[in-house]
């Protein structure tokens, strides 16, 4: 089975194709440090599985996700991400994902992961799993610092290239924080965000 890898720190991305190599019938052909490459080479070839980080330095995986399978419904994809919030483990699912494996995974984890969606199973890491699990709750997540500062922001009026001048990021980074607060908060649209943050006093 053919394999693709996106995600953006090299020593995350070797550790994976080395948990790879050593599997009979895995072969990680590709791997991508950005939405817009994987993108490009999807044009030209598809493979069975596509590993994705869901944040990116130009893209949120969420949205990339849909973007992949709406374009090739036959590829199935695997989230790879740090974050554990039950909100957006759904999106992400909602999104066309057939697992989802947070990045603290034992091998086997991923390993099981890939052999799981060429059976057209979903798989979640343990970890991933048990958030699944726990009954919904009334109490909000709280906001990261970063989201706070930006969030902050955006309730200033700030765009997002303004925010992003202020803070010496890329543009696509305040993007991508300001996507996963939407669906981690699981509102439409940052006017609906920002109301919700005073609301609940999260700024």
């Amino acid at each position: 089975m053919e394999i693709y890898l996106v995600e953006d720190h090299p020593l995350v991305t070797e550790g994976i194709k080395a948990i790879f190599d050593k599997e009979n019938g895995m072969n990680c052909t590709h791997s991508f440090d950005n939405g817009k490459d994987l993108l490009a080479k999807l044009h030209i070839h598809q493979p069975d599985v596509i590993v994705m980080d869901i944040n990116l330095p130009d893209a949120n995986g969420i949205d990339l996700c849909k973007t992949v399978k709406d374009q090739y419904p036959s590829v199935s994809v695997i989230a790879l991400s740090i974050n554990n919030e039950k909100s957006i483990i759904k999106k992400m699912m909602e999104n066309g994902a057939s697992g989802y494996i947070l990045k603290d995974a034992a091998k086997y984890e991923i390993v099981d992961a890939i052999k799981a969606v060429m059976q057209r199973k979903t798989y979640f890491s343990i970890s991933a799993s048990n958030t699944l699990k726990k009954p919904d709750e009334r109490k909000l997540p709280a906001l990261t610092r970063r989201e706070k500062e930006i969030l902050i922001k955006i309730s200033d009026g700030l765009t997002n290239q303004q925010i992003a001048d202020q803070l010496f990021v890329d543009v696509s980074t305040v993007s991508s924080h300001r996507k996963n607060m939407l669906a981690k908060y699981d509102v439409p649209n940052t006017a609906q965000l920002i109301k919700l943050a005073i609301t609940e006093r999260l700024i």
